[in-house]
């Protein structure tokens, strides 16, 4: 596919950030209880690492991912790739994969319940650098995006054939009624992590904790880890 302007580069982590990518999907267990669905890489996360919210911190600690990434093919000298040397931390990927840690005892403990996904594997920029998300490109690129994206996202529901799918706000949970239509499992929706979002900066930790024990993935009777070690 070809982006015309506002973008003016395009990065796959898919591409040059396979390496670690094959090691996130090895992760992947069948039928999990969700498959959480992002938008699309954010330029210090998945961008960096080829993991979805994958700030480079949570990536190695507590995915226990590392391996090298390459440099995209056109680079957008606004955006660097560093791989696993960015030093930039992405926030909405500290607060999802920090409140996953805090709630399971070990990567392979959230693996077994769940996976995480992003509707669209391309991360897009302006010339001035600044992140460009799907949702704002031109109507006649949104819609031969969406075909490919909504064709991945139906093969990935097939393959793990999780119980409910959980849109990370509510652009996800609406490309996966769309594209799943009535074959879909159960759709729900935690709010995004962004620190664009006014909601998120007030407290995300503890609105996602509301919203995800109501729809059935966290139990309601449990105790974070982190605060049981406390204890």
């Amino acid at each position: 596919m070809e982006f015309a302007a506002p973008v003016a580069a395009t990065y796959n982590p898919l591409d040059y950030a396979r390496a670690p990518h094959e090691m996130y999907l090895a992760l992947a267990r069948p039928k999990p209880k969700a498959l959480f669905l992002g938008m699309n890489p954010g330029p210090f996360g998945m961008a960096q690492t080829g993991v979805p919210f994958g700030e480079v911190a949570a990536v190695r600690e507590f995915l226990q991912i590392d391996a090298a990434v390459k440099r995209p093919r056109a680079e957008h000298s606004k955006r660097p790739i560093e791989g696993f040397a960015c030093a930039r931390s992405e926030v909405s990927g500290r607060r999802f994969w920090g409140l996953m840690a805090a709630e399971f005892e070990t990567h392979d403990a959230f693996f077994r319940r769940a996976f995480v996904w992003n509707w669209c594997p391309l991360a897009f920029m302006t010339e001035s650098g600044a992140n460009l998300t799907p949702d704002k490109l031109p109507r006649a690129e949104q819609a031969a995006l969406s075909e490919a994206c909504d064709s991945a996202l139906r093969t990935i529901v097939a393959a793990l054939e999780p119980g409910m799918v959980i849109g990370v706000g509510a652009f996800a949970s609406e490309r996966a009624a769309e594209a799943l239509g009535d074959a879909a499992p159960r759709i729900a929706t935690v709010l995004h992590p962004s620190p664009a979002s006014p909601a998120a900066n007030r407290g995300w930790d503890d609105a996602a904790r509301r919203q995800l024990t109501a729809c059935g993935f966290f139990d309601a009777a449990a105790v974070p880890k982190s605060q049981a070690r406390a204890k």
